[in-house]
């Protein structure tokens, strides 16, 4: 079975690859390369292209059988999406409506979509479950959103079949270490706090610690890559077999603190660094924790790798050899 891996240069994406790949798929990978990186696809066919040129999508589809869509390209800097709206709606909306086309052209009916828990916006209670109100609070989660609402319309009118993915907190990098994460410019937790333990960085900020938490600090969900990816194997073999469309949470369903990170990042590499306590930022929810039980109950979903110290030893592994 053939499947196009749209943004599968990049974190996520990169490692689903490898798990599709594995399990005997022939993996055709679509991407401009922004974000990502080649040599993170090492398995596969890669094809660099964009989805703004429907022409491009449309040679893909025309040069391989394609059963279905793993859709992982997207802008996702929060913050810039504030400042550029329109760069964002473009890309995340606009040109997965042109991938949409070409689908529907070639007859592929079948799509796993790299959603988000933003599309939650600030929740009034946790953990928070795929039925509660979806309420982003900037552009990136209102791009995400938009297109889980136009899966539903083509559904209706096209017979589309969708499983959408909300991911909470993507973290740590291939057990094996072969690929792991890379962002330009980095904005995740663990790779910055791995950054302050190798050196790289002066310090690490805590952005706020008078949050009503057990410590002050930010609590989040952070789910490994690896269980990423095989949540994907599963919503598309879920999809093959014939299941009904849906939205699905993924995450650990605990939370961990900005804190409680850095203590596992000193105890995994053994390394002091500074660490530097500043104000809130704005639109930082206190807890941000998700229930998974659909996933498990739908797709048979079980995260492997749900301790802070396996994800971040896993992470500091690859650190290690990509970056110092």
């Amino acid at each position: 079975m053939a499947v196009l891996i749209c943004g599968g240069a990049g974190y996520i994406g990169s490692h689903t690859n490898k798990l599709l790949s594995q399990q005997g798929y022939d993996t055709i990978v679509f991407d401009n390369l922004v974000y990502g990186h080649k040599e993170a696809v090492k398995w596969g066919t890669f094809i660099r292209g964009d989805l703004k040129n429907q022409e491009e999508i449309d040679d893909v589809f025309q040069k391989y059988p394609i059963d279905a869509v793993l859709h992982f390209a997207a802008y996702a800097y929060v913050g810039e999406s504030v400042l550029e709206p329109e760069k964002y709606y473009y890309n995340n909306v606009v040109n997965t409506l042109n991938l949409l086309h070409v689908m529907r052209k070639h007859r592929c009916d079948k799509m796993i979509f790299s959603s988000t828990c933003a599309t939650y916006g600030e929740p009034e209670k946790t953990p928070i479950t795929e039925e509660m109100p979806q309420k982003p609070i900037n552009p990136y989660g209102e791009t995400k959103l938009t297109v889980e609402r136009i899966f539903r319309d083509y559904e209706k009118a096209y017979g589309l079949k969708y499983a959408v993915l909300r991911y909470f907190n993507a973290a740590g990098a291939d057990p094996d270490g072969e690929i792991g994460e890379s962002h330009d410019p980095e904005t995740h937790i663990i790779p910055l706090v791995l950054d302050a333990a190798a050196g790289k960085k002066p310090d690490i900020k805590v952005f706020g610690t008078d949050y009503p938490t057990p410590d002050g600090s930010c609590i989040r969900d952070y789910i490994h890559v690896t269980d990423l990816a095989q949540a994907h194997l599963l919503a598309l073999q879920y999809l093959e077999r014939g299941g009904e469309s849906g939205c699905f949470n993924l995450g650990n369903e605990r939370g961990t603190s900005v804190l409680e990170i850095i203590e596992a990042v000193k105890r995994v590499t053994g390394r002091e660094f500074k660490v530097t306590l500043a104000p809130r930022r704005p639109g930082d929810p206190a807890v941000l924790v998700g229930s998974s039980e659909k996933a498990k109950r739908v797709l048979g979903w079980e995260p492997q790798y749900a301790e802070i110290d396996v994800i971040v030893g896993h992470a500091w592994k690859w650190h290690e050899s990509y970056v110092l």
